[in-house]
């Protein structure tokens, strides 16, 4: 080939207007909306005297900040799953025949029972409530954590399906007395030591666990 068709050849091609040879414009991103550039600004104004106090440019602040922030959303969901993955592990090691201690299940169910007599029926299902649960961390401190609540405890896959019965019907009433700001009656009492009597004593044969609630 001659270098007369060769260059004949690259004009042809240069021609070609289906091939792009001009350099292509960088393409802008899009604009942040106004009110987060404001809040962009707003923050910068605020934190410009910490960042200068540091020895930090507001862009090298802003991405700590950012970083500190994507860390405590991970924290915040760590401490929301946590509890359910606790439950999951505990789960693997479910008691189905654990029960409270029989002489402190009729303990309880007589200061509770006393309690009622006198027309406490608030005092009476929180006295349950209370001492069930301290029954449950000293059998069982492995399936607590400190800051778990009771219906947190009623959906614990490793208590017994009573257990958590029970704990889900106590726990509704008591919450009601406390937030709701509404007495308990004399059947909430009574549905809630039927709960809690069903799952401490019915592996106990012969014990009168229905016989207390109101005179």
């Amino acid at each position: 080939m001659t270098a007369g068709a060769a260059a004949q050849d690259w004009e042809a091609i240069r021609a070609d207007p289906s091939i792009q040879y001009a350099p292509v414009a960088p393409v802008e991103p899009p604009k942040p909306p106004e009110w987060l550039e404001k809040l962009q600004q707003w923050l910068a104004d605020l934190l410009k005297p910490v960042g200068e106090a540091l020895g930090l440019s507001w862009p090298t602040l802003k991405w700590i900040l950012i970083g500190l922030a994507v860390i405590g959303v991970a924290i915040l969901a760590w401490r929301l799953i946590s509890p359910v993955l606790g439950g999951m592990r505990k789960g693997r090691n479910t008691d189905p025949d654990w029960s409270p201690d029989r002489e402190e299940a009729l303990a309880l169910l007589e200061d509770a029972d006393a309690l009622a007599a006198a027309g406490q029926f608030d005092q009476a299902t929180h006295l349950l409530l209370v001492r069930s649960v301290g029954q449950i961390r000293a059998a069982r401190p492995d399936w607590l954590e400190p800051s778990s609540t009771a219906r947190e405890i009623a959906m614990l896959p490793a208590l017994p399906d009573a257990a958590r019965n029970a704990f889900a019907i106590i726990a509704e009433r008591v919450e009601r007395s406390l937030f709701a700001l509404r007495s308990l009656s004399a059947e909430d009492w009574q549905a809630a030591r039927t709960a809690y009597a069903d799952f401490a004593l019915t592996r106990f044969e012969g014990l009168p666990h229905d016989q207390g609630g109101t005179r």
